[in-house]
């Protein structure tokens, strides 16, 4: 196997996805202490990323299941995910943070739709990025990208835990990640809606 193609990857992979590292860092601060939330924010961020890697696959081989033209409009899934948070933060905060537990608390933290939702929106124009990339790599090139940046998922799940379970950051977040994560959702979304003109904007 040539070691300067998974040079290549792992260098591709690190530079268009070294924003959802903070994103999954909000996600496991948010799941902290709930029994399942590492499994199921790990497998939403799998899910997520296979969904990325299946377009740039195929439209590398020259079907567009997803159209150019639709990629800014997957900011409205972080931006609504991100408002949806944030009206769950303030519900809590005037209730006096709820004797009823919401429907993320009882499942534990995050579910792994959500986290693929963002994971997907957030990753949409590494697609542009990755196309052409693979479309030259050929076959078995695609296949060594493909191996390692599944490989990569892993490292960046455990690094955002890592960072999400520092005490300094923890009890940061513990303290503003209700804040934090709507904030950073729904800036991402607006992000991407404005980068793409989306809607004209």
């Amino acid at each position: 196997m040539d070691l300067s193609i998974i040079g290549q990857a792992a260098g591709l992979f690190a530079v268009t996805n070294i924003d959802d590292i903070l994103i999954l860092a909000l996600f496991f601060a948010q799941g902290a202490g709930r029994p399942g939330s590492t499994r199921r924010i790990v497998l939403g961020q799998y899910l997520g990323f296979a969904a990325i890697l299946a377009v740039a696959v195929a439209a590398a081989f020259g079907a567009t299941f997803l159209p150019e033209s639709a990629i800014p409009y997957l900011g409205l899934l972080p931006l609504a995910l991100g408002l949806k948070a944030a009206w769950q933060a303030w519900k809590d905060h005037r209730d006096g943070s709820g004797d009823e537990e919401d429907e993320q608390t009882r499942e534990g933290g995050p579910s792994p739709l959500e986290v693929a939702a963002v994971t997907f929106a957030n990753g949409g124009d590494n697609i542009g990025v990755y196309v052409p990339v693979f479309a030259t790599a050929g076959n078995g090139g695609m296949s060594v990208y493909a191996a390692v940046f599944l490989v990569l998922v892993a490292v960046w799940c455990f690094t955002g835990k890592f960072f999400a379970t520092r005490p300094v950051i923890a009890k940061a977040l513990a303290r503003w990640g209700h804040i934090l994560l709507p904030l950073v959702l729904i800036a991402i979304g607006l992000l991407i809606l404005i980068e793409g003109s989306a809607f004209g904007l």
